[in-house]
């Protein structure tokens, strides 16, 4: 599922209108990051945008799907990733709109994660413990 060099930099383009966004490899394809929070998703030539309760509700109205890979048990996991419809790309001001949705649903997911414990990881403390 690896993602073409043509695509990666067409989507990079598409992405620019919300200002500096980055592309990381990942698992195959890339993830997309802006201030530190990934927001969407590049798989197979495919962008696939965050949602949450509040957001998926217009992927579901634009007939995309979520995200989905099968694991190696035979289940299929699903993500909070949707594609992205593909008349965004031919309307940068439509683009910003959902991509800064996309933003907005990454920024409440990292709100509702649970604030770290005290102490640090295990790696931290093994750290402190000098092994």
């Amino acid at each position: 599922m690896a993602v073409s060099a043509s695509f990666r930099e067409f989507v990079f383009e598409q992405l620019s209108v919300v200002g500096p966004v980055s592309l990381r490899s990942m698992f195959g394809g890339a993830g997309v990051f802006r201030d530190g929070l990934m927001f969407g998703l590049v798989v197979a030539d495919t962008l696939y945008l965050k949602a949450d309760e509040e957001s998926r509700c217009r992927f579901e109205e634009e007939g995309m799907a979520p995200f989905s890979y099968g694991t190696k048990d035979g289940r299929n996991t699903i993500m909070s990733y949707w594609q992205c419809p593909e008349r965004l790309y031919d309307d940068p001001d439509e683009m910003r709109i959902w991509l800064e949705r996309a933003y907005a649903a990454a920024v409440r997911a990292q709100r509702a994660k649970p604030a770290p414990k005290p102490g640090g990881t295990r790696k931290a403390k093994a750290k402190r413990a000098g092994r």
